[in-house]
């Protein structure tokens, strides 16, 4: 253990060192004069960057020892723990995002990707505007913009995905990564499939692909499966996050698409790791992994139309949930302001110790003060741990709507600037663990496999715990090499 630990800290410092190495290499390169204004560079200029990094590079390290013992502490099995599984999975999530963030070709393919992905939504704003006219052309208000805008994303994204899975297409790339996680991973068929599935399919909709497998799986691999479905997001609602995060600045749109798929594709290795921790596996695994054959359509035109059947069920219930859970926090931050914040004088006192950042008691206020130790033990910068600590909380408590939708409002206000929080918070965000998803996937998966709900629910908290756990896996070895 202690010299994988050793291996990791070395990997970090080498793609650290090889980062900055092909950054000088490329001013060496440019010109000249550009190689000699660099060598005159003050001490003072050299050394704050390098500081700062370190500085990243430490708090980080300290926040993946933390979320480590936590998950440690959290095992069911602590002795059967496989700690090269674990050492593993953080080396590929390390691998992962120095790759997308600094190696050229592959953080070129990344950007070319995300400018494809918002060119090809780009397509249902000429059915919308068709549809609702003036409405998405001089929408000017949040609540406009996500009704006839970002809405109708999903239900084209939705379609897309269809069509692509009535061709083959989804099933080969998810065949194909799966190969790759079960080899590096030493996972079972079925597992592998599962995880690299829930990057490109929500969570009830994944476990499709391993249908014949569920009722046979044992309690590690079950919880591996809906650890996966906890740690990443659906590509309809990708959609949706990045028409309400990046706006009507197609700049934006790609900057957020690049991170969200990025951290859909990191999070599939740390859930892995994450629910291996809670519960190591200690029976026999089938390597077997056939992708089960689910019938989408008899043809293109039936697939198109289940898909946008399918997307429009899930508009819906995006537009009604964030009406009801939205409308349920200005209620109770109402209840929290007007009557125990006034009564006890606290509301002064969270306008002071946050430097303004809150009004008064208010939930968002409570749970930023909670997990603020954790964002910053994660690398959070200082001066933005509240903010991301709300965001943290409200997508735990309520959903990751709720919380990109804060993010998006504190951008607007001016309250989270920062590059770094703003990229981690982004990571952090990205995955369907609340406490909602439980009863989704005691629902849907159980459908499956009926003879499995006493299991799933049973796994269901280690579960949201395990999702969770590979989000902030995600964003502190992001916010290390960013």
């Amino acid at each position: 253990m202690r010299k994988l630990l050793l291996l990791l800290i070395a990997c970090i410092v080498i793609f650290e060192g090889y980062g900055q190495a092909v950054a000088d290499s490329a001013i060496i390169l440019e010109s000249p004069s550009a190689f000699e204004q660099q060598v005159q560079a003050s001490n003072e200029q050299v050394v704050a960057p390098l500081a700062g990094r370190w500085e990243r590079i430490g708090r980080g390290m300290i926040g993946l020892t933390v979320l480590i013992a936590l998950g440690w502490l959290l095992s069911r099995d602590r002795r059967n723990i496989s700690w090269p599984l674990v050492f593993k999975g953080l080396a590929i999530q390390l691998a992962l995002a120095f790759s997308i963030l600094h190696l050229p070709l592959v953080k070129e393919g990344f950007d070319s990707m995300s400018r494809g992905f918002v060119w090809l939504l780009s397509f249902s704003d000429q059915g919308a505007e068709f549809l609702f006219g003036r409405l998405t052309t001089e929408a000017n208000s949040f609540g406009t913009v996500f009704a006839f805008k970002v809405l109708p994303t999903v239900v084209f994204f939705s379609a897309v995905t269809s069509v692509l899975f009535y061709l083959g297409i989804l099933q080969w790339l998810v065949k194909f990564f799966a190969a790759l996680m079960r080899k590096s991973l030493g996972l079972s068929g079925a597992e592998s499939l599962a995880a690299v599935g829930n990057v490109f399919l929500g969570q009830t909709e994944a476990p499709l692909l391993v249908k014949p497998y569920i009722s046979g799986m044992t309690r590690s691999e079950l919880l591996c499966l809906m650890s996966g479905g906890m740690s990443t997001i659906a590509g309809g609602v990708l959609a949706a996050y990045i028409g309400f995060l990046g706006g009507s600045d197609p700049e934006m749109q790609i900057f957020f698409a690049k991170h969200l798929i990025a951290a859909s594709v990191m999070s599939a290795p740390a859930a892995v790791l994450a629910a291996k921790m809670m519960l190591p596996e200690k029976g026999e695994v089938h390597q077997e992994a056939r992708i089960s054959r689910q019938e989408v359509g008899s043809n293109i035109l039936e697939a198109v139309t289940n898909g946008t059947t399918q997307g429009l069920r899930l508009a819906v219930n995006v537009g009604v949930m964030l009406l009801v859970f939205i409308a349920l926090i200005y209620f109770l931050n109402a209840a929290l302001y007007e009557g125990l914040g006034e009564w006890t004088g606290l509301n002064d006192w969270v306008r002071e110790a946050s430097n303004g950042a809150f009004d008064g008691l208010s939930m968002q206020a409570i749970l930023g003060f909670i997990l603020a130790p954790l964002t910053w033990l994660m690398g959070v910068p200082s001066q933005d741990v509240l903010q991301v600590g709300q965001l943290l909380g409200e997508k735990t408590v309520l959903n990751e709507f709720v919380a990109y939708v804060s993010m998006a409002d504190m951008r607007n206000a001016g309250h989270l600037n920062n590059e770094q929080s703003v990229v981690m918070a982004t990571y952090m965000l990205c995955g369907f663990s609340n406490f909602a998803s439980i009863g989704i996937q005691i629902g849907g998966v159980g459908a499956l496999a009926p003879g499995r709900r006493k299991d799933l629910s049973q796994l269901g908290f280690p579960a949201l715990i395990a999702g969770t756990f590979a989000s902030l896996y995600t964003a502190v070895v992001v916010g290390m090499l960013i």
